[in-house]
C-alpha cells in the first residue's frame, strides 16, 4: 500500500467514478433523486457489469467472470 494521498491508492475506485461522471452524470440532468438512483444503477449493473470488459479482469465482464465462478463453484 501506497501513503495516503498517492494517485495509486485506489486506482480501480477512481477509474470507476471518472468512467461513471464522463460517460453519465454529465449527460443527464436528473429531477428527483430516485430518478438518479434508478439512472445510475442502471449504468452501473447493465453497461458497467454485464457489457464493459475489464483489463483487470481478463478482458471479460465482471458479470462473465462471476458465472465462471458459480458455475466452478458448483462443479466442485
Amino acid at each position: 500500500m501506497s501513503r495516503k494521498g498517492n494517485c495509486w491508492d485506489n486506482f480501480v475506485a477512481e477509474s470507476f467514478f471518472k468512467t461513471l461522471k464522463v460517460e453519465l452524470m454529465y449527460d443527464y440532468d436528473f429531477k428527483t433523486i430516485e430518478q438518479a438512483k434508478t439512472t445510475i444503477f442502471d449504468c452501473i449493473e447493465i453497461g458497467y457489469n454485464r457489457k464493459r470488459s475489464h483489463y483487470f479482469l481478463g478482458y471479460k465482464t465482471p458479470y462473465e467472470v462471476e458465472q465462471e465462478f458459480y458455475q466452478f463453484k458448483n462443479a466442485a
